[in-house]
């Protein structure tokens, strides 16, 4: 039977996703792709018949810089020296450029650039574990078309996007997500583009070489590794191979579709992962060397660190130069703009001029279609720009002309980048009202459950669900026939938008106005100010950016209270208790702190700890040492604080030795040997050093999942009950029952149960994120006895001032009355936890590796949900804690006022209120800052976090309270053993 609990919370969950659904849909628009295909052909600037396409993946350009930063690196830096050496050889017939990747620089987004010369979206970055085909106009279609036939050796994401362009007998693709194979894809690329090119010359028209063993080893290890530096030189020796198989009717052009930042880590738009290496070589000239180009169509750029600047080009401005190179047509929706070094052939400019000419008249031809089309009054506002630039250009001549052409053709480039910013306002106005509706709805259902009497809570909450999921049907017909009538005023809004969005607000409204929820100037003051100001933060780029920082300040400043009750508590016990859990609990947190990974933004403030360097993903010497005495030393933890309330029998004393203990070292063991398969510290073992890790990996998670919550399932109490018989001397012998863990009886069991799911993120996460693990559980358990401790004070203080003092002793630990502070330090030490294992609100900070945990290659889903824990395990953990809250040292006594499950409910409200208002203040201020220069690197990622923070922490408290197995589990086998309903 589904619990009362689970049903409540889903209903959250759906609200909340309905808001956040509504509001991503309007804040991160898709791009529109028109279906036209170019059919000019100009075969006069055609100079190749044939050409091979060499990507080697996250070819940064200083890798093949002859001036690279200083001091130059020498694991990078002049090894890759082919394409250097030939351009100072044959300048006329040999081009290095630093090419510009549009973000979001992952791999397949990149190579739809590089194929269709259009630009990608924010949210195409999400399609990289599994994109779509490409349906659009590009180069490879314009191949087809012409007859031309084309191979492929290498990463088999050109399948997926172009699943039947390539000749099946000429096409060898390999796995591209496994990270831990450095060599296999290039080994590949070596064993068939090389025989292609020597033996099979005439069999095709275009090759495609995609290696992807720099990116790979960039990474597993950075780029500042011996590795790399054996990769660079694999490379230029394929690179010399394949120049001595070219023949005169052969263009070369090798590039690197992204680069990497200091980490080897790339998908954002930092300088580093958007500076890319192209190099383009032919045996034959392309370019007169007396030839004049206008310096304005000629930008440079310097490199970071570097001191001599080089040329600089869009990396979509390799399609309309390989398409007219190859005689092809451009490709319709192509933004880029032909290279001019590679078609100034004649002392007049003639051939330069006509190149250009075609390539403006493409983007003229797309610029018009998409007006014409349904979002072509997206384009009103620039179009005016756009007719002067195009009219300006019949009134030049010469190099003038030339330079007219270039800014129309980067005029449309710029404006359209703004173009797919644009955003869908009344869908981001929906998403916000639900998301704020569904917080108020959460609030409402907080503060009257507080007021429901024991008895009449199941009923009060069925009968508020009942009421909710009616108005959600009431709703969803009332948004169908809006939409029908009013569909011609919805612009850019669907059918199911307007359904969800009307059955997610009626169903707030109607839960708002039956839970009959009392404003009072009391409830007003209790507003926690740490949430307010956390929320406030968001509307500025400088404190989004250092939130760690901020986080850390609010976290031990929300210990402060509990410090000031602990000099004034009535017992010397209570005094040292609370003073000295709140010592270790400010202890934990600033070590915690001292693991950093930093944003771009934050330098130079801040120092990588959380690796080795920031040019390497290795873990720090201080994570090798401490990573297994912290996973031997927080078993022991734990059973200490059991200790204190005797709680540490029963099923603590056989889960905590033989599961949680070696689940622990079985973690930590797995990274250790991940870091000796990278370092190589063992030689060359890596199949058998990968075949256990996966094993070792596999068991962990079959044990506990499976193992461990059967045996908690079985008996998830942690007592020990002993008889005796004690004499006395009126009435002989008494039988005397002694209960162990009696004080305790609701925690302790519920901890175990967080345990086994403590044990599966610890697993998930690297050897430093394990270490700020453990001391954030060292922390949460800390905390417990602090908030334990406030109780008995408030209770003992109660009963000095109360009448009724004999019933206050009598019950001197009843469960309490939740205040939403308690639940703040628990939700701010999550998103401390969040930071603190290596994470950052940027796609950089993604640690990819943890995809391979369970498998050496990319597996649905359990890839993704290895990736999703690695990540959001702290938030999850956090959420899954809450009802520790109310349950630590409970004990079911008859007297107390109120049932665990009541309170544990409105402790999964309280933190999910937490999560949403944050993730409501990322969204408003998301869309109020929606052309704030740093919108998609600071504001968008953030929102995004919070938006998959609040699910993740929906899915927590479902988990804990909502399923059942958590805290209603618990409570109906105490109120089995005791034999009460507690």
């Amino acid at each position: 039977m589904i619990s009362r609990e689970f049903r409540i919370l889903f209903w959250v969950l759906c609200v909340h996703l309905a808001g956040i659904y509504l509001f991503t849909k309007g804040f991160l628009l898709t791009r529109l792709a028109l279906p036209d295909r170019s059919a000019d052909t100009c075969t006069s600037l055609a100079t190749h018949k044939r050409a091979v396409l060499l990507v080697i993946d996250a070819l940064r350009f200083d890798f093949i810089a002859e001036h690279p930063p200083e001091p130059a690196s020498p694991f990078h830096h002049n090894i890759l020296t082919l394409p250097r050496e030939l351009t100072a050889a044959h300048p006329d017939r040999s081009f290095i450029f630093n090419a510009h990747s549009d973000p979001p620089t992952t791999t397949l987004q990149r190579l739809k650039g590089i194929t269709t010369g259009s630009l990608p979206t924010f949210v195409d970055a999400g399609e990289n574990f599994g994109g779509s085909s490409i349906h659009e106009d590009s180069i490879i279609h314009q191949l087809n078309a012409a007859g031309r036939k084309i191979a492929l050796a290498g990463d088999d994401t050109w399948l997926s996007l172009f699943p039947d362009a390539f000749q099946p007998n000429m096409t060898f693709a390999f796995d591209s997500f496994n990270v831990e194979d450095l060599h296999t894809v290039d080994q590949g690329v070596v064993d068939n583009l090389l025989p292609l090119m020597q033996h099979h010359q005439h069999s095709w028209h275009f090759a495609i070489g995609h290696g992807l063993g720099v990116d790979h080893v960039g990474h597993r290890v950075g780029p500042d590794h011996p590795i790399l530096r054996e990769k660079l030189e694999q490379m230029n020796t394929l690179l010399r191979d394949v120049v001595a198989a070219m023949d005169d009717d052969t263009l070369l052009i090798m590039l690197g579709d992204h680069g990497m930042d200091k980490m080897g880590n790339h998908g954002g738009d930092n300088v580093l992962e958007t500076m890319s290496a192209l190099w383009i070589y032919s045996k034959v000239p392309l370019s007169l060397p007396d030839s004049t180009i206008p310096e304005a169509i000629l930008p440079t750029i310097t490199f970071p660190e570097a001191t001599v600047p080089h040329r600089h080009v869009q990396q979509i401005d390799l399609v309309p130069t390989i398409s007219l190179l190859l005689g092809l047509p451009i490709p319709f929706n192509n933004l880029g703009t032909v290279i001019p070094e590679l078609f100034s052939r004649d002392s007049d400019g003639s051939s330069l001029q006509k190149a250009m000419e075609l390539n403006a008249a493409q983007i003229r031809r797309y610029l018009d279609a998409y007006r014409s089309s349904s979002s072509g009054k997206e384009l009103d506002a620039a179009w005016h720009d756009f007719s002067i630039a195009w009219d300006g250009i019949s009134a030049m001549d010469g190099n003038r002309r030339i330079i007219a052409l270039d800014n129309f053709t980067r005029l449309a480039l710029s404006a359209c980048r703004e173009l797919w910013a644009q955003f869908n306002v009344f869908l981001m106005g929906a998403g916000l009202a639900v998301i704020a509706l569904s917080i108020v709805a959460g609030w409402a259902l907080y503060s009257t459950l507080r007021d429901i009497a024991d008895v009449e809570w199941e009923k009060w909450v069925d009968d508020k669900v009942w009421w909710s999921f009616s108005a959600s049907a009431a709703g969803s017909a009332l948004g169908y026939l809006t939409h029908v009538l009013l569909h011609e005023y919805l612009d850019g809004v669907a059918m199911h938008q307007t359904v969800l969005f009307a059955a997610a607000i009626s169903s707030s409204f109607v839960m708002i106005a039956t839970a009959h929820p009392t404003i009072s100037f009391k409830s007003i003051k209790s507003l926690p100010i740490f949430l307010l100001l956390h929320t406030l933060c968001f509307a500025s780029n400088s404190f989004t950016v250092w939130e760690d920082r901020i986080v850390l300040f609010f976290l031990i400043s929300s210990i402060i209270p509990s410090v000031i009750t602990g000099f004034t508590a009535p017992t010397s016990r209570l005094r040292y208790r609370i003073l000295g859990f709140s010592a270790l609990f400010a202890i934990c947190v600033r070590l915690t702190a001292m693991s950093t990974v930093c944003r771009e933004e934050q330098h130079p403030y801040c120092t990588v700890t959380f690796y080795a360097s920031e040019s390497s993903s290795a873990p720090p010497l201080t994570a090798l040492l401490l990573a297994f005495p912290i996973a031997i030393a927080v078993p022991r933890v734990v059973r200490r604080i059991l200790q204190i309330s005797k709680s540490d029998s029963g099923l603590a004393a056989t889960f905590i030795p033989l599961l949680f203990a070696p689940s622990l070292i079985a973690g930590t063991t797995f990274w250790m040997l991940e870091w000796v398969d990278s370092a190589q510290v063992l030689g060359d073992m890596g199949d058998v050093l990968r075949v256990t890790r996966t094993v070792l990996a596999r068991t962990t998670v079959a044990v506990m999942l499976i193992g461990g919550l059967s045996v908690w399932w079985t008996s998830p109490v942690c007592l020990a009950i002993s008889k005796s018989q004690a004499s006395e001397a009126s009435a002989g012998e008494k039988t005397e029952v002694t209960v162990l863990g009696f004080a305790n009886a609701f925690g302790s069991p519920y901890l175990i149960f967080w345990l086994i799911f403590f044990s599966i993120v610890w697993l998930m996460t690297q050897l430093s994120g394990q270490i700020v693990l453990g001391l954030s559980c060292i922390a949460l358990l800390s905390y417990l006895e602090i908030t334990d401790s406030i109780r008995d004070v408030h209770n003992l203080n109660n009963a000095f001032t109360s009448p009724n003092a004999s019933l206050q002793f009598a019950n001197p630990n009843p469960n309490h009355d939740l205040s939403f502070s308690e639940i703040v330090p628990l939700a701010l030490l999550a998103t401390h936890t969040y930071h603190g294992t290596g994470h950052q609100s940027t796609f950089s900070s993604i640690q990819w590796k943890s995809a391979f945990i369970l498998g050496k290659t990319l597996t649905f889903p359990f890839s993704h949900i290895s990736v999703a824990l690695n990540t959001f395990g702290p938030f999850f953990l956090g959420a899954l804690a809450v009802p520790l809250i109310v349950l630590w040292n409970v004990p079911p006594l008859p007297l107390s006022p109120s049932h665990p499950r009541p309170n544990a409910l409105r402790a999964a409200l309280a933190i999910s209120l937490y999560f949403a208002v944050l993730a409501f203040g990322a969204a408003a201020c998301g869309a109020v800052l929606r052309r704030h220069l740093m919108v998609w690197k600071i504001f968008a990622p953030r929102y995004l976090g919070a938006g998959f923070g609040l699910w993740v922490v929906d899915v927590g408290v479902l988990v804990g309270v909502g399923v059942g197995v958590g805290v209603g589990r618990i409570g109906g086998e105490i109120g089995r053993v005791f034999g009460s309903g507690a």
